[in-house]
């Protein structure tokens, strides 16, 4: 299985965030929607190695 992490900048205070977990594609996906529909922007999934 491929990990995928998702970097976003908040809305609110427009701090540079990193997802602490990591996500197959399609979670990845669904996180990246839920982050646009709270505003978030500069919404990034990246390819990551297991464990990283």
């Amino acid at each position: 299985m491929d990990n995928y992490r998702v970097k976003w900048v908040r809305a609110h205070d427009g701090r540079a965030m990193v997802s602490a977990v990591s996500y197959d594609k399609p979670s990845a996906e669904h996180r990246q929607a839920a982050l646009e529909a709270e505003g978030a922007t500069a919404i990034e999934i990246e390819k990551v190695q297991p464990g990283q």
